[in-house]
This record gives structure tokens, sequence and C-alpha cells, in this order.
């Protein structure tokens, strides 16, 4: 697409816009003139859909009028809400609804997944992650590592850029899963890389590892509700992802799980059980013999938190209006492609994009390193100027613009703010 400058060339894409509408299903924060920030940080935190108070309060009020009867009637009983969720989210990450569960928060699950799904023996025990990967997930999995009672220094493998490049190349990763690959128990790497915003190939990773004996898991946290993804498909054994980013669902939000059916099948896989993953047909039995539900729901073990949970109902909905990942990512290669085209066009020598320039290898994310100026004094400029992005050590600024609510607009008055302020601080 060849794309113009200019406000009104921004405002004419909006106004082609078929998603446009969905603007509106938002709220912006302020900032203290009242006027709207510019808010292109859903790759942190997205923001409140309108219908997200109206959710919670209905549940409320179930509470209020009802109280235990809350579990059992109604439209959508508390006993079944996690089923509600199973199938919309299922659809966003490309899954069958039995492989999906709507559990804890990310880390955690992480740490139930390895649970299961690293099973170190002597002869393969190790992990193969990013060097760069969220810390989180550095902390996870060396601490998985020493409850089996291993060495970090031996059992950890890190894949990561070439010197003097910010990107992983598939090439090397490749290398890393042929040379190690016997050796390798679990292979997890994000589906995004949260500092670049590069998309890893999912597919040809699990392919390869699977070819190696390796299980394979994904830490989706950057990946759900930004890009398209067929996890039963590509036969994943396990991912795990938050719900607080590209899906709106409010700070600290419930995570989810996906796990193949050809694991969820499988009674005997270790898992660390509770009374809500055991089969919901015998369950208020009280036995104590553990069942497991033979699908994702099988490794909850607690009752579902209903009020942490409506918020996703209200962001799921809007995701089935917009007419599922198709239609969103396809918005989403325009909106990039057009800030590409704005920082090429008005910010050369000055500003780097370090995520990929390949539509396909990234998502809503741009990574930007400044080349003239401080980038952290920058950062803080643009939030005193309205603008809300984030700045991520060592040496980026982070901008997405999600499709779901950002405009065309938007990215060209982020980047009309931008080139102010550089040039500002380059007199």
């Amino acid at each position: 697409m060849t794309h113009k400058d200019g406000i009104a060339y921004a405002q004419k894409l909006d106004r082609e816009d078929a998603l446009a509408h969905l603007r509106c299903e938002f709220h912006f924060p302020e900032q203290s003139n009242g006027k709207k920030d510019l808010y292109l940080l859903g790759n942190s935190l997205g923001l409140q859909p309108v219908k997200t108070e109206s959710c919670i309060q209905e549940e409320l009020k179930k509470w209020q009028e009802g109280a235990i009867r809350g579990y059992f009637e109604g439209s959508h009983p508390w006993l079944a809400f996690q089923e509600r969720l199973a199938q919309p989210m299922a659809d966003l990450v490309g899954a069958l609804s039995k492989e999906v569960v709507v559990m804890n928060t990310l880390t955690a699950n992480l740490h139930f997944m390895m649970a299961s799904f690293y099973k170190p023996t002597t002869s393969r025990f190790k992990i193969l992650i990013e060097e760069h990967a969220f810390p989180s997930d550095h902390f996870a999995v060396e601490s998985q590592i020493k409850q089996h009672g291993l060495c970090v220094e031996n059992s950890l493998i890190k894949v990561s850029p070439r010197s003097g490049e910010d990107l992983l190349r598939m090439e090397d990763i490749e290398a890393s899963i042929a040379e190690h690959g016997n050796e390798i128990a679990l292979i997890l790497l994000p589906g995004v890389q949260y500092y670049t915003g590069q998309v890893l190939d999912m597919r040809a990773i699990t392919q390869l590892g699977h070819q190696h004996g390796c299980t394979v898991g994904f830490d989706l946290a950057h990946a759900v509700g930004n890009i398209e993804l067929e996890l039963h498909q590509w036969g994943v054994d396990f991912a795990c992802w938050c719900t607080y980013k590209y899906l709106n669902a409010g700070p600290g939000s419930i995570g989810a799980c996906f796990v193949h059916e050809t694991h969820t099948s499988n009674p005997s896989i270790h898992r660390l059980a509770g009374w809500w993953g055991h089969n919901k047909d015998t369950r208020f039995e009280m036995g104590s013999q553990f069942d497991p539900m033979l699908t994702a729901q099988g490794w909850q073990v607690s009752c579902p938190p209903i009020l942490a949970m409506a918020p996703i109902v209200a962001s799921l909905e809007l995701f089935e209006r917009a007419g599922g990942m198709s239609v969103l990512r396809q918005k989403s290669r325009e909106l990039s492609s057009y800030m590409m085209y704005l920082i090429k066009e008005r910010l050369l020598g000055k500003v780097e994009v370090i995520t990929p320039e390949n539509p396909e290898e990234r998502g809503c994310q741009l990574s930007l390193k400044m080349l003239t100026t401080d980038g952290k004094q920058l950062f803080d400029e643009l939030q005193r100027n309205g603008v809300i992005c984030d700045w991520r050590y060592p040496g980026v600024i982070r901008v997405a613009a999600v499709p779901l609510y950002n405009s065309f607009e938007d990215v060209y008055l982020f980047i009309d703010t931008l080139e102010r302020l550089l040039r500002k601080n380059d007199q």
C-alpha cells in the first residue's frame, strides 16, 4: 500500500476503516486539561471496554440478589462460567474449545504447565529459552530446574541475537535445537518477543522440536489478540498468556492456557491437581480419588473467580464483533506499515525501528531506538505531551497501534509529536 504524509490522508484512512466504530467502545484516559491521551500502550495494558463495568455489575447483582443461587441459576450460572469463555478464547488462538482454560495468571500457569510437561531424565533434562526472555519466564524456568535438583548452568540453553543485532535468527534457533535436541526436555519461547516485537515462527519451531523429541511450549503474552495463531494445527504442546494486554481485561487480570488435545485426553499425565479440575459429573460426590476432566479444564485447581472473569466477557465480545483475528490483523498491518512509512519519511537518521520490517514478522508493536538524543529523556517528554507509550531498558520506546481502538490519525499525531520533540532537542 502506497501511503502519503499529512493529517488529511490519515483522516481519510480512518473514514475508510470498517473497524473505526469500535473505538467508541473503549474508555480513553484524559490529561489534566481534559484532553484525551494519545494511547499507544495496548501492548502493556489494554484500554477498558465500555461494557466492562456492566459485565461486572451483572455478576455483583447476581451475588447481591441470589447469593449461592448464582452458581446454578440464570443465563450464565457461575458453575460453568469458565465454559462461556472457552470457545471465543479458543477462536483467538486457533484451538478447540476443550484445549483452552481461563485460570490463574501467566507465570503461575507457566509453572502449572511445566509441572506437567518438564519431565527431566538423566539424558534429556535441558530447557531451551531465549536469552532476553521476559524476566518472569527466566525466574520460572530456573526455579523449575532447581525444583528437580538440577544445576541451572548445565540445564539451561539460551538462544540470542547475534552480536550487533537485535532480532533472533530462525537459523540460529534451528542450529541450537539440532545441536542439543537429544538433551532438550522442553523448548519454551515467546510467540512475540516483548522487547523487539518480533514474531517467531511458532509452527516451524514446534515441528523442529518434535522431530528431536522435545516438548514445545510458548509464552503468548504479546501474541494473543495481536497476531493470528493456529495452536491446534501447529501441534503446540502447551501455551500460556495473560489477558490484560491486547485482550483488554484489566490490570493483573486472570490468564489462560492451551493444552493440546493429545495431552488433555491422557488422564495419566501428572498435573498439579485440585477439586475444580476433577470430573464435573462426579465432583460433588466429594470423593478423594482425583479423576481429571479430559479437557484443559483438568488443570484447574480452584473455583474460578467470577468477578475477575467478567471483564473478559466484555473484551471477547468485541473481538467477535470485529470479525475475528484475520480482520483485526489486516488493520494492524496497515497501522504499523503507516507508522513505518512516516518514520522513514520524517525521521530518517533520527529513529531506528528494530522491529522486523516484514509485516508477517511483527504485530502491533514497533520498538524505536533514538539515534540523536537520549531515549529515556525523550520518552519522558512524550509522556508530558500526552503520548502514552513505554520505555524498556536498555534503550527502546515501545509503541503499539491496536486495531480495536487506535486510529490512523493516532499514528500521524504520534509521529508529528515525536518529530517536534526531536527537532526541539536538536536545537
